[in-house]
């Protein structure tokens, strides 16, 4: 260990490599990248470290779903170097980490507000007696009790896992006939390490364009960093296939959204770190659909900085090592993702590339998946996907259109697979 870790301490980091079977790097690297550049940074993940070794000065290995195992290493680590701060992007291990955070009394997720983003009964049960404008929810622990409850809300209605995050297990149900197998594909969703309740939330459908906010707490104060429009895959599932991010996006200066989002992070507990917070646009106003107590996935923070030079990498660093974060745009562009998933489970034999001259404004185009990789579909998986790019333009106008010009860029040669219903 060098002189400076020990005379600047460390930045625990938890759960960057922690993406299933994907290669996590695209996902994870601009965050890692940007706690490197505050401070030196120490890894707790589920496995031996391969290209983060490039931003860190140690590792440990462990399960980082053991809330325990996790506090007892982290003790272990503050012993030999200061610890200062906690950071976990991890949708699945955000909980597990905030024990760590809170036993060392560090700024950030406590274990009871990670709860309450994490778990979407809670979330609503909080924000719905705050008085956050919030759909009609309950819980079933079968398809006869999800039936009644959207007999009484009307149709369509949202089943959902209380517990996972990418959309994995969410459904829309137009008609009763309907309900029995979407509950099915809802309950049989899982992530590993992830305990999933026995109940499941069945909610009012909202209608209107969903958005998503990524922002930073400090101190108790809610700033949104940008904001991404999505492109969700067909229904009855909520796959998210695309995003774009435009750096003067009128969410950002809306007065309703940002009380709202202020209102909803106070009544979660929500004091300090980065938060990505899904939003729907009615047509009566804005509803938040969930709060997430880390940054956005999806690789959103690199989108947010192409477009407005806001680094909410940066942001989400200081906002949990006691340093005011900066939210300020330098850019006034926009920066689009296309999500290249394929239409039938498969086995992939090659991921192909096509000419990227065709399309202009293009910034990168590349595979998530190695030869060998088994890909399913919704239900089964809503994260299967093998490659990406990413445009930037002038306007949402102009990333929208040539992100449809990439739309065959990346191409799939695959084996298909048989999968059991």
């Amino acid at each position: 260990m060098n002189s400076s870790v020990a005379h600047e301490g460390v930045l625990l980091v938890i759960g960057i490599g922690s993406q299933k079977d994907r290669d996590s790097r695209p996902y994870r690297e601009p965050l890692l990248a940007a706690a490197a550049e505050r401070f030196p940074v120490w890894l707790f993940d589920s496995d031996e470290p391969t290209w983060q070794k490039d931003y860190t000065v140690g590792a440990t290995a462990l399960d980082c779903y053991d809330p325990q195992a996790l506090v007892k290493e982290a003790r272990r680590l503050a012993e030999l170097h200061p610890i200062v701060g906690v950071l976990c992007p991890d949708e699945g291990t955000l909980a597990a980490a905030s024990h760590v955070t809170e036993e060392l009394g560090f700024p950030g997720l406590s274990v009871e507000s990670a709860r309450a983003c994490r778990d979407k009964k809670i979330s609503r049960s909080v924000l719905t007696e705050a008085g956050i404008a919030q759909p009609g929810f309950t819980t079933a622990r079968n398809w006869q009790e999800a039936l009644a409850a959207a007999e009484r809300f009307g149709f369509p209605v949202v089943l959902k896992p209380r517990t996972l995050g990418s959309s994995q297990g969410v459904v829309m149900v137009k008609a009763p006939e309907e309900i029995e197998g979407a509950f099915h594909d809802t309950s049989r969703a899982a992530y590993p390490g992830v305990h999933i309740p026995d109940d499941y939330v069945v909610e009012q459908y909202l209608s209107g364009p969903e958005v998503s906010i990524d922002g930073v707490v400090f101190d108790g104060v809610y700033t949104p960093a940008f904001v991404a429009r999505k492109q969700i895959g067909p229904e009855p599932f909520f796959t998210e296939m695309g995003h774009v991010v435009t750096a003067e996006d009128e969410i950002l200066t809306d007065a309703a959204v940002r009380s709202m989002l202020q209102d909803a992070h106070t009544a979660l507990g929500v004091t300090h770190g980065t938060t990505h917070s899904e939003v729907k646009l009615t047509p009566q106003g804005p509803v938040i659909v969930e709060i997430n107590g880390r940054p956005g996935g999806d690789i959103l923070p690199y989108l947010g900085r192409l477009a407005s030079g806001v680094d909410a990498c940066l942001a989400a660093v200081d906002a949990i090592t006691g340093r005011p974060p900066t939210i300020r745009p330098t850019r006034s562009g926009s920066a689009g993702i296309r999500f290249f998933a394929p239409t039938e489970p498969c086995r992939v034999r090659e991921v192909r590339i096509g000419d990227t001259s065709t399309v202009p404004g293009l910034v990168r185009a590349a595979p998530l998946v190695s030869p060998g990789a088994e890909l399913l579909c919704p239900p089964q998986d809503t994260v299967a996907r093998f490659g990406y790019v990413i445009v930037e333009g002038a306007s949402y106008e102009e990333c929208a259109e040539r992100l449809e010009l990439a739309d065959g860029l990346i191409t799939l040669d695959g084996e298909p697979l048989r999968t059991t219903a």
